[in-house]
């Protein structure tokens, strides 16, 4: 497995509950600031082995990034579930919900190569 992948799971597993990540800060802070389709594709081939909270992960807008109505409704109900507040136009507020890790607390992890 990369570091790049390494670091993008452990990321996504430190989004506490009730809280956002966007796809591209994810990318930026495994540092590949351009990669954010990695980040998808690691979501859809890694979520289940590793146990990902792959529902605590959006788009930059603030939006879910699934189109279809059935993916779309389990993301939704999860967010919801752990008390994310949707608007009207399906957004999510990136100012309220948006978690920003501490980048040298999650350096400390010895599996983890420094950042």
């Amino acid at each position: 497995m990369s570091p790049f992948t390494q670091k993008v799971i452990h990321i996504i597993k430190s989004i506490p509950s009730g809280s956002v990540m966007t796809y591209g800060q994810i990318a930026r802070l495994a540092g590949s600031p351009r990669a954010a389709r990695q980040v998808v594709r690691i979501l859809h081939s890694m979520s289940g082995k590793h146990d990902l909270p792959w529902h605590r992960v959006i788009n930059a807008k603030g939006q879910i990034g699934l189109s279809d109505d059935e993916s779309f409704n389990t993301q939704r109900l999860a967010l919801e579930l752990e008390g994310v507040e949707f608007t009207k136009e399906n957004l999510i507020s990136l100012e309220h919900y948006q978690f920003h890790p501490d980048v040298t607390e999650m350096s400390d992890e010895s599996d983890i190569p420094e950042w």
